[in-house]
């Protein structure tokens, strides 16, 4: 199949297809005579694995690691699990951040429901942001 062909039947922009191909994502494709790109089920099946990967959070880089183990023969699980269990860690410290936000904008919020804005002094700005402030 030709690009125009792989980009309908796998959802990829032929832009995104090209770039993939100059990252090494995707083999260099055959050419025809007249320089069209031939393309296979595999090189489809491939942006399915790409898509799927970054659907999981993997980067390109990260999935290229992949690809290159696979190339070379090796079965890439464990290498795929290092990476997901890396990647769950970092969603699970980014979740426990956005926790402790969550708490101290709730914290925010109260006291800017409390706080009297006859009382803001123009040193503060606005007194419930001030480290300092009552009901903390």
């Amino acid at each position: 199949m030709r690009i125009g062909e792989l980009a309908v039947a796998s959802g990829h922009p032929t832009r995104t297809i090209r770039f993939y191909e100059a990252r090494g994502l995707l083999p260099e494709p055959t050419r025809t005579a007249n320089g069209y790109r031939v393309y296979t089920d595999a090189d489809r099946d491939r942006l399915d694995f790409i898509r799927n990967a970054q659907t999981a959070g993997l980067t390109l880089a990260e999935i290229a690691s992949i690809i290159r183990l696979r190339d070379d023969g090796t079965t890439p699980c464990s290498h795929v699990n290092e990476l997901l269990d890396a990647k769950l860690a970092d969603v699970q410290h980014r979740l426990d951040q956005l926790n402790q936000l969550r708490a101290e904008l709730r914290l925010l919020v109260r006291r800017g429901r409390t706080l009297d804005p006859a009382e803001c002094t123009t040193g503060d700005i606005c007194h419930i942001l001030r480290p300092s402030a009552p009901n903390r």
